[in-house]
């Protein structure tokens, strides 16, 4: 009975000692690590959500790791074990690639930030101001109060514009008069119109100018720098006063038109 008690069950013993040591010290040294990972990531002043997303993986691997490094000590075959975990996240990843991509592309916008939250922006074909940004997908909210959620691999794989990006955006409007109107005064009266108005930026300077003759009108080419925060502003009030002092100075705003010509052959005796 001695014998059988110093040849298997105090090895055993001592062994499941030193693999609970393993595992429970392995746990601890991972969670310093994960520590020091957050901490790191944070000076280097990387958005919270990835902070956290980074650091459970770090966690999860690591703790695999600690089980893996114990399980050995125990004399358990981890090759097997190692085979099938590789297995099993081949598997899991051919099953999420929609999920990895949007996980991917959430990485790389939170990352390089082409925007941020607040930011009115037009991706994947639709605009709106950026509310949340997650791994997987971000929300916007139009202008009428509609909640898009939109996946990161469709807002990456395409072209991002952000208007909120630069403090000050270019209002470009065309108004067209007729032909029997006088362009100089209309270009005088469009100057008037945008000089007077106090959110309109003296540096850039605006641009008046004729930019096309067109077949129903002559067209001007109206070009205001703004703070972007003024943008929508400016447009609607510079077209309404267009068209009121317009009305008031007699210069037409026409509109596409077909002249129809019939010729009456005469027919002879």
């Amino acid at each position: 009975m001695e014998n059988f008690f110093d040849s298997y069950v105090f090895p055993w013993v001592v062994d499941i000692a030193i693999a609970l040591a393993i595992f429970f010290v392995g746990k601890w040294v991972a969670k310093q690590l994960v520590k020091l990972t957050e901490r790191l990531l944070r000076k280097a002043k990387v958005e919270e959500m990835l902070v956290n997303f980074v650091s459970s993986i770090v966690n999860v691997l690591l703790l695999l790791v600690v089980i893996i490094a114990a399980l050995n000590h125990l004399g358990v075959d981890t090759t097997s074990l190692i085979a099938l975990v590789g297995a099993a996240g081949l598997a899991i990843g051919l099953s999420l690639q929609d999920s990895l991509k949007n996980f991917a592309a959430g990485v790389m916008l939170v990352v390089f930030k082409p925007f941020r939250e607040g930011d009115f922006v037009e991706v994947a074909g639709k605009a709106g101001v950026v509310e949340h940004i997650q791994i997987f997908n971000t929300i916007m909210r139009t202008g009428d109060n509609r909640e898009l959620i939109i996946p990161n691999g469709a807002i990456y794989s395409d072209v991002i514009t952000n208007y909120s990006a630069r403090d000050t955006r270019r209002v470009d409007m065309v108004f067209g008069i007729g032909y029997d109107d006088d362009i100089r005064k209309a270009k005088q009266l469009l100057t008037e119109i945008i000089e007077a108005d106090e959110r309109v930026l003296k540096d850039p300077a605006p641009v008046v100018a004729v930019s096309e003759l067109a077949d129903s009108s002559v067209n001007f080419v109206v070009r205001p720098w703004v703070n972007s925060a003024d943008y929508w502003a400016v447009l609607w009030d510079t077209t309404e006063a267009v068209k009121l002092r317009f009305d008031e100075e007699g210069i037409s705003i026409p509109y596409p038109q077909m002249d129809v010509h019939l010729h009456k052959e005469e027919q002879g005796a």
